[in-house]
């Protein structure tokens, strides 16, 4: 049994990797502020002696014996990570160096959820980890943007200063159950647009793509990332390399909800990246063949459900 740390355990992503450890046998640590995280995410997990949940906000510096650390803390959804923009690149550049310093102190391994928003609005198709991106430094959306990359270089120099054991994987559209309904993030937008008989807004013409990974797949990812060697740091590119327009992810959710909701077209908010698409060559080496095995039709069946039931509530 390891102890384990994951700081934004109460989010989506968070709160799925809680559970899924707890399944395998470990005690499980859940830091959250609930800024975007909820109780009700973890609530079931209450009744597991090994789970406990923490009120903290990593911005400050937090003490605990584990054996590894997740670092998922940051709102990850535009609305939420511009709200605050400057707390959201305290989160990702405080967060890390708080992590990292814990993790020194008590040689526990750490890994870095980072974001395909590191490569910003991509030059090169698909993006490959070697890709030092196309960023905006001073945009509505650098807050998160530069949060994350800051927190990359953060962990590299620990490594390399101190000998943190460190992992960084790059996170590309993570979908699924628990997501937050009003979080503006492509998916659940749809969803509960579709599910509640209103237009479907697409920013732009919708030509724009992303390719969306089931959270379950992510999952599989940063748990062999947890479990590689030492020597493998990252980053390493966790995504599902099908690709999608906009268009054709709503028109496929209209149909898979049955909904009569019209799509309509707003502005493209600004830096808003035209393509999306991970080159996960590297995950399949370094990481014993790991690929996305949910397909989209199978990913969103599952979504729909949850907000189906979470929309009655």
């Amino acid at each position: 049994m390891k102890r384990i740390l994951i700081t934004g355990g109460a989010g989506f992503i968070g709160s799925h990797l809680g559970e899924r450890l707890l399944n395998e046998g470990n005690e499980v640590l859940c830091l959250d502020n609930y800024f975007t995280g909820s109780k009700e995410n973890v609530i079931h997990l209450f009744d597991n002696p090994y789970f406990e949940l923490i009120r903290h906000d990593i911005t400050a510096p937090y003490f605990v014996e584990v054996d590894e650390i997740y670092n998922l803390a940051c709102p990850a959804s535009p609305i939420h990570y511009q709200y605050n923009p400057i707390k959201t690149v305290k989160t990702s550049v405080m967060g890390a160096i708080n992590m990292l310093g814990l993790s020194k102190r008590i040689k526990a391994k750490v890994l870095q959820a980072s974001t395909s928003e590191v490569y910003g609005d991509p030059t090169v198709h698909p993006q490959p980890e070697s890709y030092w991106g196309n960023v905006n430094p001073i945009g509505a959306r650098s807050c998160y943007d530069e949060g994350k990359r800051c927190a990359e270089t953060l962990f590299k120099d620990y490594h390399l200063q101190n000998g943190v054991r460190i992992k960084i994987v790059r996170i590309f559209n993570t979908y699924g159950p628990r997501m937050h309904p009003n979080d503006g993030r492509v998916v659940s937008n749809f969803i509960v647009q579709a599910l509640q008989g209103k237009d479907i807004t697409i920013y732009g013409n919708g030509t724009q793509t992303r390719s969306f990974q089931y959270v379950d797949d992510l999952l599989e990812g940063m748990v062999r990332m947890m479990q590689t060697g030492d020597e493998v740091t990252g980053p390493i590119n966790l995504g599902n390399p099908t690709e999608f327009t906009i268009l054709e992810l709503a028109e496929k959710i209209l149909e898979m909800t049955g909904s009569k909701s019209e799509i309509i077209h707003m502005p493209l908010p600004q830096d808003d990246p035209i393509q999306r698409k991970p080159d996960i060559s590297l995950a399949r080496t370094k990481l014993n063949d790991w690929e996305p095995v949910v397909n989209l039709d199978e990913g969103l069946e599952k979504t729909i459900a949850y907000f189906e039931k979470l929309l009655k509530e």
